[in-house]
């Protein structure tokens, strides 16, 4: 690929994929880095462990690397192993099925002018291969891996950014020492936040440091029928809030629901009036049901830890001399 201009970071773009299922998928995301019109320095395509996928991607798109995941299986060792085998002072992450807009790369890396930006993530519009279902509520883009209705519309500082569109110095990414493996997506389970604990680890590290969101660097995320059914709303926000209360036991209850809070006292309850004056009955029930079904996985995920923990240390109390 082409060099950029000299006051521009080097870019290494990293795709992790783990089924042949979504080759279609896979081929139309290369495509739109090739396409960039600011190519990057170098295209990594990091499989997880699927060797028939790394098979086939070596034959069929010469204009990756592929690189096999040097970690346990799960999305986080697979951008873990991206990072490490990138040379770009800044990797940007692009979902095996999203697609980016031509001037993705420009915008991302137009933020890192900023010497105090550590990060910048895009918006992720969703892309419903079947439309959007009815009940369905823009508020809860989050599920299907996109940007929610009440994010930022103009660039701002965020505390995190979403998986499918995200970006960041390669050397504060390795000084925070990257993906926590215990979070984050394997295959189709629906668990997450792996990037939020990244984000706020980063903020930890230097509070002077900035997170930036810039909604003009834009990548378009397949929604397939399978993630348009109420089962899997229901599974997804379970495994949210799940997550979350993993993320809360690492980083903090304060730092990690910060955004969550303002979520629950503005965004959602201007959703559901809003539906309600519009008669929307379905769509107000599911930002409710979507709300308390999040807090109940968050609450079991927190009851886990607890039992967890008072487990592990009656054990220790057991083995400990009299």
């Amino acid at each position: 690929m082409s060099t950029r201009r000299n006051d521009a970071p080097t870019l290494s773009v990293v795709i992790c994929a783990y089924t042949l299922d979504r080759w279609a998928d896979i081929r139309a995301a290369v495509a739109s880095v090739q396409a960039q019109q600011l190519p990057p320095a170098e295209l990594l395509l990091v499989t997880d462990h699927c060797p028939e996928l790394a098979r086939r991607a070596e034959r069929e798109l010469p204009q990756a690397r592929v690189v096999p995941n040097a970690h346990r299986k799960g999305l986080s060792g697979a951008r873990n192993t991206g990072v490490a085998a990138a040379a770009g002072e800044v990797v940007a992450f692009l979902d095996d099925d999203a697609v980016a807009d031509p001037q993705w790369t420009r915008r991302l890396l137009a933020g890192y002018r900023d010497p105090a930006v550590v990060g910048v993530g895009g918006l992720v519009d969703p892309w419903w291969e079947t439309g959007r279902p009815g009940w369905f509520p823009p508020e809860f883009d989050w599920v299907v891996g996109c940007t929610y209705h009440g994010s930022p519309g103009v660039p701002a500082p965020v505390r995190n950014f979403t998986g499918a569109n995200m970006s960041f110095r390669r050397s504060d990414m390795l000084a925070a020492g990257g993906f926590r493996q215990d979070l984050g997506r394997v295959g189709t389970k629906p668990l997450g936040c792996e990037e939020t604990e990244l984000c706020l680890r980063l903020a930890a590290r230097d509070p002077r440091a900035e997170l930036r969101f810039e909604p003009a660097a834009r990548v378009r995320h397949h929604v397939p029928p399978t993630r348009t059914t109420w089962s899997y709303f229901r599974a997804r926000c379970y495994a949210e809030g799940r997550s979350k209360a993993l993320v809360a036991q690492h980083a903090g209850t304060r730092p990690a629901l910060a955004d969550e809070r303002r979520y629950l006292r503005r965004t959602v309850p201007a959703a559901v009036l809003r539906s309600l004056l519009r008669a929307e009955f379905r769509t107000a029930g599911t930002l409710c049901a979507g709300v308390g079904i999040t807090v109940l996985g968050y609450t079991s995920g927190r009851a886990h830890s607890f039992l967890a923990g008072s487990t592990g240390s009656a054990r220790r109390s057991v083995r400990s001399p009299s």
